[in-house]
């Protein structure tokens, strides 16, 4: 888990970095504020295209195989951003992007399911999300004072901070194959007695949903259930997009005198609590057993501080607003994406995991362009966040109509 969260840092980093690239970026290509929410937000129809058969592919061949075929190709695609001359190109480039790294977050998620049982998931799976807010934790600081003081060769900052975050994805993409066993039982870490125990308690629970409802691949892709996530997982990558790829902009928006190595570290805050708010949470959900309303709850505070947001005039209140919309935001997706692990086993499993996050992470898409759309006609971030804030309550309600018990509503 340690290393799949390294994996995760850069290769959030490497999604979100295009923010504060923005700061100096957008300037020096003309790119305006509608564009920026386009070029933000195509990555996820790259994303969207190659999720599903990615995590088949997962399923085939193995994580050993499959993890560094997309951490290399999305490093190459990411370093290659730091070269374009045009809007245009960027659009491109940011598509290829989204569909190389298509498949591993999805694929960690299934991964797990693999290693944990269920008591122990929203931990692990928390464990590996924590590289969200560690990514702009560290990310921030670092890209503010590239685009500080990073000029060498006459070559723009911005360009520079593209292609040198790229770097540690290649760079790892060639050590995983030598690290990463694809089942306990290929896991030189372990005894024989340890994989043993792991192999039987995984075992007694793909039984135990088998027993209730064996989905097929297909039948997993139409299921009620697994679209009524897909549902409320939109919302919920529309506030959590909105935080990593208008943060900056929302907080340099306040004070134009503000250098970009202080916006970092301004908007590295809401990430530190973020990351404490996302242990607590985990280990709640973990002890209680319980994934609902922990899920709501962390939307609502998330879609309140949204809304809050949109009124606020300075920046320590948007430095704190942004605080309480990291704290909801980054603690939604352990115990979101325990739900679908209890009811959905093997390949379908697989499939409906990359599914919900696949389409769900549209919303990855519609947010942040509907902030720039909104930005473009009124001159003003508002109207966008009030939008955002609004359709992540509208994933709190609807995460609460879930049934409570997963397994016995699969009986029907």
């Amino acid at each position: 888990m340690p290393f799949l969260f390294l994996l995760f840092v850069v290769c959030y980093l490497d999604r979100i970095n295009i923010g504060f690239a923005a700061l100096t970026m957008n300037k020096e290509l003309a790119i305006t504020s509608q564009q920026y929410g386009l070029l933000s937000g195509i990555f996820f129809f790259g994303y969207f295209l190659f999720e599903v058969p990615s995590n088949l592919l997962l399923h085939k061949v193995g994580a050993r195989i499959w993890f560094p075929r997309i951490l290399i190709s999305w490093g190459a695609v990411a370093a290659l951003t730091g070269f374009v001359h045009t809007t245009h190109q960027l659009y491109l480039v940011r598509f290829l992007l989204g569909l190389a790294e298509a498949g591993y977050v999805p694929g960690v998620y299934f991964y797990v399911t693999h290693w944990f049982p269920k008591r122990e998931r929203a931990r692990a799976i928390a464990l590996f999300n924590m590289a969200s807010p560690v990514a702009s934790l560290l990310g921030a600081p670092v890209s503010g004072l590239i685009l500080d003081h990073v000029h060498w060769m006459g070559v723009s900052s911005w360009r520079w901070l593209l292609v040198l975050e790229a770097l540690p994805a290649i760079i790892l993409g060639l050590v995983i194959y030598l690290v990463l066993p694809s089942s306990p039982r290929e896991a030189k870490f372990l005894s024989p007695d340890e994989k043993k125990v792991i192999e039987a308690e995984l075992g007694r629970e793909e039984e135990q949903k088998l027993q209730v409802r064996e989905y097929s691949v297909l039948r997993a892709m139409a299921s009620p259930r697994v679209w009524h996530l897909i549902s409320a997982y939109v919302g919920i990558t529309v506030g959590g997009y909105t935080l990593t790829l208008w943060g900056p902009q929302v907080v340099k928006s306040f004070s134009n005198m503000y250098s970009n190595s202080v916006v970092g570290f301004l908007t590295a805050i809401p990430s530190l609590l973020g990351l404490i708010a996302m242990i607590l949470v985990a280990r709640s959900s973990d002890r209680m057993m319980e994934r609902r309303y922990h899920v709501a709850v962390c939307a609502m505070a998330g879609a309140t501080a949204l809304l809050l947001l949109s009124a606020a005039h300075s920046p320590f209140y948007a430095v704190a607003l942004l605080s309480i919309l990291a704290m909801g935001s980054y603690s939604i997706f352990s115990p979101f994406w325990v739900i679908p692990g209890e009811f959905l086993t093997g390949a379908s499993a697989a499939a409906g995991i990359a599914l919900i996050n696949s389409v769900g992470n549209l919303g990855g898409f519609a947010g942040p362009y509907a902030i720039g759309a909104i930005a473009t006609r009124t001159g003003s971030l508002s109207g966008g966040l009030i939008v955002a804030g609004a359709s992540l309550f509208s994933s709190a309600m609807l995460v609460l109509l879930l049934p409570k018990e997963p397994q016995a509503q699969a009986k029907g």
